[in-house]
């Protein structure tokens, strides 16, 4: 078993633990507990934290605002909670572009993915998915590949998120291919350019991109684990469609400000691993397909270093540049 497995494994357990633990600390419930989200409204952080809000406003007397701060590769996000009075009430969602990607991928953060922030909890892991535009002549992976290499430069990928440009950029370097990169601020309005023809291909979060494919507005050639997702079992994953071994996992965890009391800290990882663990989140996590992780602060920045180590070494072997 590897470390990062045992981690998650520690994680779970860890989460049971805490939740039967006793309240160190009191927040104001006449203050609302706001949770940041550095992507737009409709991506797959921004459902997550509003499924996660309204569980926790159900279970306690705090109410719960999500707060959509997108832009700037998420540093707008981070930003705000980095800044925020370190009294509880400012969480941020972070995934792994916020605290593992972010800091390989550009030669200067305005803020500090490890310093800046105090741990809660992981949240959930998930797969992403592999969409193309309906009228591309590509009905597989190797469809795609054969056609990528037949027209090098000429065929767009979109991304808005950390976890979507270096899926696409693996793709890319594991299937020998040159597929220009297009950005965006966050995932959906990629998908709705996808949709229009603006770009060809994308590979992005299953709770974006698989919507869209059940409506019938792109088609699906892959999803990003080494297992079929139980969300889509038809869809086969691209390491079996032809590029083996390819895998590309995202992952939510929270955190508040530097400085936070630790007591409060306890208290939000109690709150929040509770909320995780419940029906409701049960129920959401089934329906888009991603697999929930809890933990104590500790294991999440354990698992924070592990993964901003993997990450970095996927983006130096992609050769992309810090910008």
């Amino acid at each position: 078993m590897n470390r990062t497995r045992r981690l998650l494994s520690i994680a779970a357990a860890s989460g049971l633990g805490l939740a039967g633990r006793p309240a160190a600390a009191q927040l104001s419930s006449d203050k609302p507990i706001t949770l940041v989200v550095p992507f737009t409204a409709g991506s797959a952080t921004d459902q997550l934290a509003r499924a996660l809000g309204q569980a926790i406003s159900r279970a306690t007397p705090y109410q719960v605002v999500v707060e959509n701060r997108p832009g700037a590769n998420a540093f707008i996000g981070a930003q705000t909670v980095a800044r925020a009075p370190r009294d509880g009430h400012t969480i941020l969602i972070g995934t792994n572009t916020t605290h593992a990607a972010n800091q390989h991928l550009f030669k200067k953060l305005p803020y500090d993915p490890v310093n800046d922030f105090e741990p809660l909890c992981l949240l959930a892991r998930g797969a992403q998915i592999l969409i193309v535009n309906n009228d591309l002549p590509a009905r597989d992976v190797h469809d795609l590949v054969d056609l990528a290499r037949a027209r090098p430069g000429k065929l767009t990928f979109g991304s808005g998120s950390s976890s979507s440009r270096i899926a696409g950029e693996l793709f890319k370097q594991m299937t020998g291919t040159f597929i220009v990169h297009i950005p965006y601020r966050s995932n959906p309005p990629a998908v709705t350019d996808l949709i229009g023809g603006q770009i060809d291909m994308m590979i992005t979060d299953m709770a974006t991109g698989l919507p869209q494919v059940r409506n019938g507005k792109v088609r699906a050639l892959g999803v990003s684990s080494l297992k079929r997702a139980s969300l889509a079992p038809e869809i086969p994953t691209i390491s079996e469609a032809g590029v083996t071994g390819y895998e590309m996992i995202f992952w939510f965890a929270a955190y508040v400000p530097a400085g936070t009391p630790a007591p409060v800290i306890a208290r939000l990882n109690q709150i929040m691993t509770a909320a995780n663990r419940g029906p409701a989140m049960t129920k959401f996590y089934a329906d888009v397909g991603f697999e929930a992780l809890n933990g104590s602060p500790q294991t999440l920045r354990r698992f924070q270093a592990d993964e901003a180590e993997k990450w970095g070494r996927i983006i130096t072997k992609s050769g992309i540049e810090k910008e």
